[in-house]
C-alpha cells in the first residue's frame, strides 16, 4: 500500500495561524469588559474642581538662617525677599455628585487653603462650591453647588469589592477633562503609614496622575467603590500603583460633616509595637503559631482600653469580628467606631484567647496630635521612624510633643536629608540624631506626598 505525504505549503501556513489568532483575539475580546457604556451614563456624575488661592501683593518670605547654611547661593540674598508679581495660585481635581440638590465629594488635598473652589460640569456649566467641611485624616472634604436635579452617582458597598475586580476611574489628570482610565483591584487594607493609618486604602493598577484626585473609582456595575486619592511615585507620575479611600469610610465622613460640618472618630488608648509583625520567635514566645496581631506595648491610663482589661503584651486579632493580621489593621478599625459604641475585642494573652468588651472614646485633636498623652522617644525630635520600603528616607510613625511637632513634621513625612548629610536608613537617622548640638537648629528635608519640604527643627536641651 502506498502513503502519500501531504505537503502544507508557506501559504497555507500563514493561513492556519492567522485564523488561530483571529480566533484566540476574539476570545482575549469578548473576556474583556465594554467601557463605553458606563462611560457615557457615569461620566456626566463627574466634575472638574478647580481652586484659588490668593496670594498678597508683595507678601514676604523670610527664609531661616539655617537654611543659608546648608543651601547657600541657592536662596535669594535677601532674608525677608518678596514676590514680585504674585499671583493667584491655581489648583485642579476632580470630584463626584452624591446627590440631586449640589452635594459634591472630593479630596481635603484637592481643596485645603482654598480660597475660591468652582465645579464644572461635563456639558460645561460651572457653578461656585462652598467647602461644607473636611477632614485630613481621611482626606475626604465635602462640597456644595446651588443646583437642582444633577446627575448623582450610585453608591456601591467597598467591602464587598473583590481582589482582581475590574474598576474604572474617570477624572481630569493634568487638565484633560473626563479622562477615562481601567483597571483591577490590586488589594485592599492597605496602611499607607502616618495619618492615613486610619484609611485601608484600596490598592488598584488604574492609571492615576495629577488632577485625578477626588474622582471616583466604579465597579462594572456603575457603582462608587472608591476616591481615587494617591499613587506611588519615584518619578511624579503613574508608576502602576494607585490607592483608592474606601466609599464606605468616605461617606460615614461625609455623612459626619453635613450633619455637624466635623468627624468624630473612636479612641482605643493603646500604644502598639510595629516590628512584632516581622519577628516569629517573639510571637511563639507570647504564644502565637505566627506573628499575626497587634502587640499592644503600652495602655494609656485612664483610656478605653484600660477601662475594658486590655493589658500590655496583650495581642489583638480580633476587633469587632474583623481579623486583625498587622498592626496596621487596628487603626482603621478603631478610627470607623462612633464614640460611645461598644466593640468586641479578642486578644491572646498567655497563649490564651480572651474576650473583651470595650466601650470606645473619642479621639480629640490633641491625640490626634500625639497618639495619646504626653510620651517621650530617645531622640531629641520625640518622633519615632521606621526604614521606607524600596527607597531611601524614614518614615515618621508618630509626632509625640516636642520640638518636631512645633516645626510642623507630620505623621506620614518622610525624612530624605538631615543636616545635610542624605538619611537612606533608620541606621543613618540615629546615627545623625546622635550627633546633633545639645542647642541650635537643624535643617531637615522632607519628602510630602509628592512635595520637598524643608523644615528647620530647634535641638535645644531644655
Amino acid at each position: 500500500m502506498l502513503h502519500r505525504t501531504s505537503k502544507v505549503t508557506g501559504s497555507t501556513l500563514k493561513l492556519l495561524l492567522a485564523v488561530v489568532f483571529l480566533v484566540a483575539g476574539q476570545a482575549t475580546a469578548e473576556s474583556l469588559p465594554d467601557f463605553t457604556g458606563l462611560v457615557k451614563d457615569l461620566s456626566p456624575s463627574v466634575v472638574k474642581i478647580t481652586t484659588t488661592t490668593t496670594v498678597a501683593r508683595g507678601e514676604q518670605q523670610q527664609v531661616p538662617e539655617i537654611f543659608r547654611y546648608f543651601f547657600g547661593d541657592q536662596l535669594p540674598n535677601n532674608p525677608n525677599f518678596q514676590q514680585p508679581n504674585p499671583r493667584p495660585r491655581e489648583g485642579l481635581g476632580s470630584g463626584f455628585i452624591i446627590s440631586e440638590d449640589g452635594y459634591i465629594l472630593t479630596n481635603n488635598h484637592v481643596v485645603e487653603g482654598a480660597d475660591e473652589v468652582s465645579v464644572t460640569l461635563t456639558d460645561g456649566t460651572e457653578y461656585k462650591a462652598e467647602i461644607m467641611g473636611s477632614d485630613a485624616q481621611t482626606d475626604v472634604a465635602l462640597l456644595k453647588v446651588e443646583a437642582d436635579g444633577l446627575p448623582a452617582v450610585t453608591m456601591g458597598d467597598s467591602d464587598d469589592l473583590a481582589v482582581g475586580e475590574w474598576v474604572l476611574a474617570i477624572g481630569s489628570p493634568f487638565d484633560f477633562e473626563y479622562s477615562v482610565t481601567a483597571g483591577i483591584v490590586s488589594a485592599k487594607g492597605r496602611a499607607l503609614g502616618g495619618i492615613e493609618r486610619y484609611v485601608p486604602f484600596i490598592q488598584t493598577d488604574v492609571a492615576i496622575n495629577p488632577g485625578n484626585s477626588g474622582g471616583p473609582l466604579f465597579n462594572l456595575d456603575g457603582e462608587v467603590v472608591g476616591i481615587n486619592a494617591q499613587i506611588y511615585t519615584r518619578s511624579g507620575g503613574f508608576m502602576g500603583l494607585s490607592f483608592a479611600i474606601p466609599i464606605n469610610i468616605a461617606m460615614d465622613v461625609a455623612d459626619q460633616l453635613k450633619e455637624t460640618g466635623e468627624v468624630q472618630r473612636g479612641w482605643l488608648g493603646v500604644e502598639m509595637y510595629p516590628p512584632f509583625n516581622e519577628n516569629r520567635e517573639l510571637a511563639e514566645s507570647l504564644g502565637l503559631d505566627r506573628p499575626e496581631g497587634a502587640l499592644i506595648a503600652r495602655v494609656f491610663e485612664g483610656s478605653p482600653a484600660a477601662e475594658a482589661g486590655i493589658q500590655a503584651d496583650d495581642v489583638i486579632v480580633e476587633f469587632n469580628g474583623q481579623s486583625v493580621r498587622r498592626y496596621s489593621d487596628l487603626p482603621p478599625l478603631v478610627g470607623q467606631v462612633r464614640p460611645g459604641s461598644s466593640a468586641e475585642v479578642v486578644v491572646v494573652r498567655d497563649g490564651e484567647e480572651v474576650e473583651l468588651e470595650v466601650t470606645i472614646g473619642t479621639l480629640d485633636e490633641e491625640q490626634l496630635a500625639s497618639g495619646g498623652p504626653a510620651q517621650t522617644t530617645d531622640n531629641p525630635f520625640n518622633i519615632i521612624v521606621q526604614d521606607v520600603e524600596n527607597r531611601d528616607g524614614v518614615l515618621v510613625e508618630q509626632v509625640f510633643e516636642g520640638p518636631a511637632q512645633e516645626a510642623g513634621l507630620r505623621s506620614g513625612d518622610v525624612i530624605t536629608m538631615l543636616a545635610g548629610e542624605f538619611v537612606r536608613s533608620k541606621e543613618d537617622f540615629d546615627r545623625l540624631v546622635g550627633q546633633l548640638p545639645e542647642n541650635g537648629a537643624v535643617a531637615v528635608r522632607i519628602l510630602r506626598g509628592n512635595n520637598i519640604v524643608y523644615l528647620a527643627i530647634p535641638t535645644d536641651s531644655e
